[in-house]
């Protein structure tokens, strides 16, 4: 049976007037290779005619976003000329790659008529052969991700990357990486096998999680030792999850503002190509 290590608590961090928990990096964790940065927005509730989410233009290069929109939406655009409009329950993935510019601001409609907010933030690591991969876009809705209702309609798993059982998710990762939103009522229960080698990510967004005996209260990261392969989860509460794993790249991390590389090198031609204009234009 697999047992947790630690337990760190999400840093309150606001950026503005938006609510914000930092649950990786905090002063306890840097990150859990591959996953490597988690901001958590909200809840709040926003009133009529707000500026909505202050995140302007801006770029990245060397990993990918994962979006995760639990209530309000995200207006995207970017560089390669995407743009999309994702609401409650849906999923933005992102790979940043060689580079692109983007922006993530409420849609005109949320900041005229306000309403609930609250969205997480995934950063996951790119391998040093596919930093400077060709960036990508996909913007998915509620019902264009796969769900599984286990445990007599008790448990539903958003099937978000990898496979659950030969069920194929809604995003294809790059380096096979599991992720999934877990959905706990009253009572569901859940058993889970991880293989031994791959670090596990366990973010409890609201509710509390008993993962093999230690409960895991919302806003907490669980870290896990390598002492098994068994997870069983049970809920006595309503309960949501952010749940992935992987196998870990091993790799130097040096990250510096949207930049995510591996040499301090990288980090600098980053800057240098980002105010050249080779991310893309910005329209």
């Amino acid at each position: 049976m697999l047992s947790v290590q630690k337990l760190h608590k999400a840093e309150y961090s606001p950026i503005a007037d938006l609510i914000t928990y930092r649950a990786l990096p905090t002063r306890s964790v840097e990150y859990v290779d591959p996953f490597l940065f988690l901001n958590h927005h909200g809840p709040q509730v926003y009133r009529p005619d707000n500026r909505g989410l202050p995140f302007g233009p801006h770029p990245h290069r060397g990993m990918e976003t994962v979006t995760f929109i639990l209530e309000g939406d995200i207006s995207h655009k970017d560089s390669s000329g995407h743009e999309s409009v994702i609401t409650a329950g849906g999923v933005q993935w992102m790979t940043a790659g060689r580079g692109l510019i983007h922006a993530e601001v409420s849609s005109d409609q949320f900041k005229r008529e306000g309403g609930p907010l609250e969205v997480l933030q995934l950063w996951l690591n790119l391998p040093a052969r596919l930093k400077m991969t060709e960036p990508f876009y996909q913007g998915l809705q509620k019902a264009e991700i796969p769900k599984l209702e286990l445990d007599g309609g008790r448990v539903t798993v958003d099937l978000i990357a990898g496979d659950w059982d030969g069920q194929k998710a809604a995003f294809s990762s790059h380096i096979g990486i599991q992720l999934n939103t877990i959905y706990f009522r009253p009572g569901g229960q859940l058993t889970l096998r991880i293989p031994s080698d791959h670090n596990i990510f366990f973010y409890v967004i609201r509710g509390e999680i008993d993962a093999n005996g230690r409960v895991v209260p919302a806003l907490h990261l669980a870290e896990f030792n390598h002492d098994g392969e068994e997870l069983d989860l049970a809920s006595k509460q309503e309960s949501i999850l952010l749940f992935g794993h992987a196998r870990p790249l091993d790799e130097p991390v040096v990250a510096q503002g949207p930049f995510v590389m591996n040499t301090e090198q990288e980090i600098r031609e980053a800057y240098e190509d980002y105010r050249r204009g080779t991310f893309g234009s910005w329209h």
